[in-house]
């Protein structure tokens, strides 16, 4: 394919050496393309049966191509021009990677966090309509997002229905409810498809087409990369990807990516839960960690880490030391990662296709909103900073710094660090911490926005191994929004789920360290100042 190519070096070419050619001789390139759900085990065949028509989707989504222009024509006729997006998980990142890369505007709402909520709500409702992305049809987020838009539509005099359209599996509550209701347009997705490989499913394509997407040529592209990579081949760039993310020896379980001008803005979003999500269980996985050119983990890549880059299809340099370069285009990669992703699943001995612990977090939260406990009492408080978290990190904390200290001492050899923020990613904005804090700790740090990333990394978190520390900011809000017909509002939502998710953490004897912002603002200086007087201490 001229667009796509997959180089390797160092462990990476080591791994691809060890295990392509006994994946041709076992034909697991064509027979992954042609389903056969017997590749991963027999444990695993009942859901596999049931979660490999991504495969074809290059072709068996065309039909949706026209659909979705006219329904965009037919919007555009009556002043409706901007698209919201409420979906979690992959039901989002595809979305907003496509639109992003070829340019067009999609207001993606993944959050409960009521301040960006509000933000959403007042972009201008003549002119909206919003999409609602629910492969099971009951996710608490987009229930809470669709919600709070029907009442707005109400109110600002606009017929609800005529300004929702619903992405989701047939038969589910959401699917009944839209019908029932009269909404725009239902469009049901392939349920033979997982969420996090639906990027070309009705769940990736209603919202990127609406916004503007040309999804002819992402179909295309698409469709060119499955021909090549049903070959059973050893240059056959999808089991080369596999083996080099899964097969590395001793593992390379931290795969670090970095988009080096690949012009896939968010793609390396969009890959951390596909890889994240498929992988990390069994207390075994590879953690994605999206980093910057020119991160700490790039610059001298420790014992564990597989780096690797996003380029772009010109550029002609191989790489060297002990990486891997990826380049293609959009659909091209969308589908190349996928495969790659169920051939390290095979490597590694894990079901690529379920999620078994992202439910935990789900039904902490849940449980937490209907007991409506008052939130527990602070350890201490620095400033506009409470703390709080499990009782090994902060039984005495003298200071912020000492808190985050006795976090950071906790970090193993072969740990990492996640900080979950549960802010409001359009405004609430952390600079450049992530590689602070990689570089205090000397360890690969991962950071996820909540509560998306529940969706996602949050099954690493849980299943994967027992190496990871948590940090987790949440904060005040000055402009709550109840949710209609609950009895909670925004602000309490993702108090409940972040305070679930840490609950969770706890029992699998996670170390996590809450801190909580009284003022966003002020706390949000605070903690990059004790940062980065840990930075200059440390150096």
């Amino acid at each position: 394919m001229r667009s796509l190519s997959v180089q390797a070096s160092g462990a990476g070419k080591d791994a691809i050496n060890a295990y392509v050619p006994k994946l041709v001789e076992d034909s697991v390139a064509s027979r992954i393309m042609a389903k056969d759900a017997t590749l991963w085990g027999p444990e695993t065949e009942p859901e596999a049966s049931k979660r490999l028509d991504w495969v074809d989707l290059a072709r068996s989504s065309r039909p949706l191509v026209q659909e979705i222009i006219d329904l965009r024509e037919s919007f555009a006729v009556e002043g409706v021009d901007r698209f919201v997006l409420a979906g979690m998980g992959g039901s989002s990142l595809a979305p907003e990677l496509i639109t992003s890369t070829v340019g067009v505007p999609l207001t993606v709402l993944d959050s409960t966090d009521p301040e960006q909520v509000h933000a959403a709500l007042e972009g201008g409702l003549q002119r909206t309509a919003m999409i609602v992305s629910s492969k099971s049809g009951s996710t608490l987020e987009t229930d809470s997002q669709l919600r709070i838009f029907a009442e707005a539509f109400a109110d600002a005099g606009i017929a609800a229905p005529s300004r929702i359209v619903v992405v989701t599996d047939a038969g589910s509550a959401l699917d009944n409810q839209a019908r029932e209701d009269g909404y725009r347009r239902v469009f049901n997705a392939n349920p033979n498809v997982g969420g996090r490989y639906s990027a070309l499913t009705a769940f990736g394509l209603v919202p990127s087409g609406l916004a503007g997407a040309d999804l002819g040529q992402l179909l295309d592209d698409a469709e060119e990369a499955a021909r090549i990579l049903a070959e059973d081949s050893a240059e056959n760039m999808g089991l080369r990807l596999g083996a080099a993310l899964g097969g590395t020896n001793p593992l390379r379980d931290k795969i670090v990516i970095v988009d080096e001008s690949s012009g896939l803005n968010g793609f390396a979003s969009w890959a951390e839960q596909l890889i994240a999500e498929s992988t990390g269980k069994a207390g075994t996985g590879l953690l994605p960690v999206v980093a910057e050119h020119g991160a700490p983990e790039t610059l001298d890549p420790d014992h564990d880490i597989q780096l690797v880059r996003l380029i772009s299809p010109e550029a002609e340099a191989a790489p060297n030391g002990a990486e891997v370069w990826v380049a293609g285009s959009l659909g091209g990669q969308l589908l190349l990662w996928e495969f790659a992703t169920v051939v390290a699943g095979r490597i590694l001995g894990i079901n690529p296709f379920d999620q078994p612990d992202v439910e935990a977090a789900k039904k902490a939260a849940r449980g937490l909103l209907d007991q409506e406990p008052q939130p527990s009492p602070a350890v201490a408080t620095f400033g506009d900073i409470e703390v709080r978290g499990t009782e090994d990190i902060t039984h005495d904390p003298q200071s912020l710094d000492a808190a985050l200290e006795s976090l950071f001492s906790t970090l193993g050899p072969d740990g990492y660090l996640s900080i979950q923020a549960y802010l409001n990613r359009e405004a609430d904005h952390l600079g450049p911490i992530r590689s602070q804090l990689s570089r205090v700790t000397g360890r690969p740090v991962t950071f996820g926005w909540g509560p998306r990333f529940l969706h996602s990394t949050g099954q690493f978190h849980k299943g994967g191994p027992s190496v990871g520390v948590f940090l987790q900011i949440t904060a005040e809000t000055t402009s709550d929004l109840k949710i209609p017909g609950r009895e909670f509002s925004f602000g309490d939502l993702i108090a409940a789920q972040a305070a679930g998710d840490a609950q969770v953490l706890a029992e699998h004897d996670r170390p996590v360290l809450r801190l909580h912002l009284l003022d966003r603002s002020r706390g949000l200086a605070q903690l990059q100042s004790a940062v980065t007087r840990i930075s200059d201490v440390r150096k």
